[in-house]
This record gives C-alpha cells, sequence and structure tokens, in this order.
C-alpha cells in the first residue's frame, strides 16, 4: 500500500512517534487522523499540516471514544486504511519496595492503556477497514503496533510496562491471523531508547548514559527513523504478523 494512498489513524500522534508518523504520512501524500488526549497538542499540530490532518481526540482505552475518532476521520476522509497505534505510558515499580508491594491500580493502568487500548484501537479500526475496497495486492489496511525492547530485555522496575510491551509482542502474530482473510496486514515495531518527550523528562547524564549502551549508532534513536519504519511497512506487502525490533543492537542491562 502507497503512503500517498494511506488514511492513517495515528494514536499518540500529538507527539514524539506518534508526530513523527504523521509528518512522514503528509510529507508522503497521505492524510492523517491524529488520535490523542484533549489536552495533547494534536489541534495546534493539525493547524500547522493542513487540511490533510485531522485532530480527534480520544481516550485509546474508550470503546465509544474510539468508535467517535473513527467516525470523525472516515467522515471527513472517507475511510482508514492505516492505523499507527502509538499511544502508551512508561512506569516504574519495583515489585517490593521498602514501601510495600508494586501498587496494583499501577499494573492495572499500565495494562489497560498499553494492551488494551491497542487491542481496542486494533478491533475497532479493523471492523472499518475490512469494508474498504482491496488494492491491487488484495489488501484492505495495514496496522503497526508499538511494543518496546522492554518486551524482551525489562529492566528493574519494569514488570508492568514489559508485560504490556510483551502482550503487543504476544498478539501481533494471531491478530495477523485472525485478519488475513480480511486483507489487513499486522506488524509491530519495538524500539529500543528513542528521544521522545517521556524521554526528556530525564536528566542530560542519564540519557547521555542511555545513548551509551547503544552498540551503534550510540544515540538515541530519532522519531523520524521510526516514522521511516512505518512508511516501509505500510509500503512493503510481505511484512505481516511481525515484530521488528528498531534498537541500534541494544540489549538492556538489568538497570
Amino acid at each position: 500500500m502507497r503512503v500517498a494512498d494511506s488514511i492513517a489513524f495515528v494514536t499518540g500522534g500529538a507527539s514524539g512517534l506518534g508526530e513523527a508518523t504523521v509528518r512522514t504520512v503528509v510529507d508522503g501524500g497521505g492524510r492523517a487522523v491524529i488520535v490523542d488526549r484533549p489536552s495533547s497538542n494534536g489541534e495546534g499540530l493539525a493547524k500547522t499540516l493542513g487540511d490533510r490532518v485531522l485532530f480527534a481526540p480520544a481516550d485509546v482505552t474508550s470503546e465509544a471514544e474510539v468508535q467517535g475518532a473513527l467516525d470523525a476521520g472516515i467522515g471527513r476522509f472517507g475511510a482508514v486504511n492505516v492505523v499507527v497505534n502509538c499511544a502508551g505510558i512508561g512506569t516504574a515499580n519495583r515489585t517490593v519496595t521498602k514501601a510495600g508491594p508494586f501498587p496494583l491500580e499501577l499494573f492495572e493502568l499500565t495494562i489497560k492503556v498499553n494492551l488494551i487500548g491497542t487491542f481496542n484501537v486494533i478491533r475497532l479500526a479493523a471492523q472499518r477497514m475490512s469494508t474498504n475496497e482491496r488494492n491491487d495486492e488484495g489488501e484492505r489496511g495495514v496496522i503497526v503496533n508499538t511494543a518496546s525492547v522492554a518486551a524482551f530485555d525489562g529492566q528493574i522496575g519494569q514488570a508492568a510496562y514489559s508485560a504490556s510491551k510483551g502482550g503487543v509482542v504476544g498478539m501481533t502474530l494471531p491478530i495477523a491471523r485472525d485478519l488475513a482473510s480480511l486483507g489487513i496486514r499486522v506488524c509491530t515495531i519495538a524500539p529500543g531508547t528513542f528521544d521522545t518527550p517521556m524521554l526528556a523528562l530525564a536528566a542530560e547524564p542519564v540519557r547521555q548514559a542511555l545513548a551509551a549502551q547503544i552498540p551503534f549508532p550510540s544515540r538515541l534513536g530519532r522519531p523520524a527513523e521510526f516514522a521511516a519504519l512505518v512508511r516501509h511497512i505500510v509500503e512493503n506487502a510481505m511484512l505481516n504478523g511481525e515484530t521488528i525490533r528498531l534498537d541500534g543492537a541494544i540489549r538492556m542491562t538489568p538497570k
């Protein structure tokens, strides 16, 4: 599927990896729906990028709000044929600390946003995609999820985050198999350490230490590099059911 023909529904699209993806879609001639929290910069970004971008505020864990965002995007652009799931949160807490056990509500929140939110968007968007006309390759849509190298190399304090991202990895192949007959491909990207707003909150020595752990290139990943891989997945019809690490060969240490 060509990016130029894409109508992309990008969750977490107002910043970081999602924003870079929106910009790449638009630069490639496609159209994009930014799905993010009402308090995000989604509206401002949409105005900056012009008529080929729509901001549709929504909580990815809400069926009603995601359906509303899909309705808004399809009402504006006529269809949705690409979904990129970038919405997520980062949490950290040891299983047991001096203050007590890991707060269960924090674990539940992490799973709800990162895993259940991703699946909620997939299931609702895929139903809409299933009514699209097939292209010359027989495709009706492409879904790209965001996991993390923490799914494989979870560090101390990342039990909830790793579990949530491991769930995204684990459901990629079965969902790709579920949707194959409908002509919808599903892949997941597992980024390493990227220069996103979440990481921008860290002190500079911490950022430098993280960059130094990456074998090559020994720097933080750039959101545009994530977006470039999204574009390749969209345009390469043989990529399906796969999780791709995008990490400069890093393997995370325990801490």
